[in-house]
This record gives C-alpha cells, structure tokens and sequence, in this order.
C-alpha cells in the first residue's frame, strides 16, 4: 500500500503518569482516546502505586528514559495532539518542553496535575515555576481545576464569579486558552469556564453535579477528550464542548458501580455497552 494513500488515524499522545488502579493518568487517557475515535500513545513520566483509596507510591521514571519514549514515538509515528498530565519535576518538565520544540507539535493540551482526587501530592513544589515558565506557553489550552488555578496564581478561587477575571489572567502566562474547572465549587452545578484569549470570549459550560463517589481520574479523562477531539480537526471550543458532553456521560453511567472502598473510576466506555 502507498503510505501517503492509506488511511490515517486521528493520532493522541499521552505524556502522564501510569495508575496502577486503572482510573486515571496514563490508563484513563488510553481508554478516553480510544472512546472518543483516536489512536492512542503513550510517554510514561511516573509510575504510581495507587488504588481507588489512595497513591502509596511514586517512582518518576528516569528524564533520559522519558527523553527516549517521547523522541520514539515523536521520530516514527508523530501526533495531530498532545495530553500532558504528571510531570512531577522540572528537569522533566523542561526536557518536554524542548522536545516538544524540536518536533514542532502543536496542539498540546496541558492539565496541570497537582494533586490526586485523594488527596495525595503528584507535583513536586519547586515543579510548580517550571510549569508556568517553561510548558504552559506553549500550550493551546491548560484544563485546571479551582485548587490548581489557586496555586498558579497565587491566591484562592472559591466562587463562579472569581474565575472570570482568573481565567484571563492564567492566559497571561502565554497559553491561548484557558478551561477552568469548577467540580470543586460548593452547590448543585458544576459549571466550568473556558477563555479564548484570541477573541477575548468567556464561554460557561454548566453542568448538573453528579452525586457519586466515582470521579477519580474525571480531569485526565477530560483533558484527553479534549486532544482526541482536537486531533479530529474541531475548534478548541467545540472540542471542549464535546469533551464536558463525554465526561459528564461518563460520571453518570459510572456512577453506581461499585470498585474499591474510595474513589472509583469514571465509566469511560459507556457509549459502547
């Protein structure tokens, strides 16, 4: 077959951090790009011993061995977008970001994982200014939650109308867009909001909060249906759209399963059974 005739996958690259558990970082990526119709990758940061309780264990896979997987697949395969999630160091995080550089990849979707749904640290503290300096310019959109946004900006996000004026000032630290995540708001909605820093446009996209116990991985799940969607040529705004659409099915169909005795999975392929 001619290789420039052949048929072409909507391809997605994960640079996360693997769950032992299965719900969230490297696992929970896979699973979302395979459901929202893309070909999955995988560059492995972290390994985690982690259940739905909690992470027991970090072990950050060597710079230089990340270095290799993510030139591997970059050199080979290539990508039309890019799910960052755990990066745990800044020599890691600046590697990527030079790396990155070099292929010339666009379309990266940066979720600046900070902390498990349990509670349990997965950025290293002196990480945090490498995140803003060197890897959120380059990305299309960053997908915090309200904690994670505190602490890029230095100062705490509790109400719906502080992430307005929030939002413009994380695109000020050079990323195009920004999705404000708002799970963590008390009340019945969980509404979030996404600037696009081109057409100076807030959009809210509100949401019925689903009462379960089952939400751990829900931000990797959605910032790798963001990529996927991306990846299959939408706008950002409606590849978030579409994303929020996926991820709130998600919760709900997984809401009443029973795994583990904390914080269970999300039902990732619930269009499909």
């Amino acid at each position: 077959m001619n290789v420039e005739t052949g048929k072409k996958y909507h391809r997605v690259l994960t640079i996360a951090g693997s769950d032992s558990g299965g719900g969230a970082g490297i696992q929970a990526d896979l699973k979302t790009i395979a459901a929202n119709g893309c070909y999955g990758m995988s560059v492995i940061t972290a390994l985690t011993a982690q259940n739905t309780v909690g992470v027991s264990g970090i072990h950050p896979v060597p710079v230089a061995f990340v270095e290799q997987q993510l030139e591997a697949v970059l050199s080979d395969i290539g990508t039309d977008a890019v799910k960052i999630g755990m990066l745990f160091s800044p020599d890691l995080i600046h590697m990527i970001a030079e790396v990155l550089y070099t292929f010339q990849v666009d379309n990266i979707v940066l979720d600046p994982v900070m902390v498990a749904t349990s509670g349990d640290k997965l950025l290293r503290d002196d990480a945090i200014e490498a995140l803003k300096t060197a890897l959120i310019p380059k990305a299309d959109i960053i997908t915090p939650n309200l904690p994670e946004a505190s602490v890029l900006l230095g100062r705490e996000l509790n109400s719906l109308e502080m992430l307005n004026q929030a939002a413009r000032d994380l695109c000020q630290l050079g990323c195009k867009n920004v999705l404000i995540k708002g799970g963590h708001l008390e009340g019945q909605e969980s509404d979030d909001c996404l600037y696009l820093s081109e057409t100076d446009e807030m959009i809210f996209l509100p949401a019925k909060r689903i009462v379960t116990n089952n939400t751990h991985g829900t931000g990797c799940t959605l910032s790798s249906a963001i990529a996927a969607n991306i990846a299959r040529g939408y706008g950002v705004a409606e590849a978030v759209q579409k994303a929020k659409e996926y991820i709130h099915g998600a919760i709900a169909a997984g809401a009443d399963y029973v795994i583990g005795r904390g914080h269970g999975p999300v039902d990732h392929f619930y269009k499909y059974h």
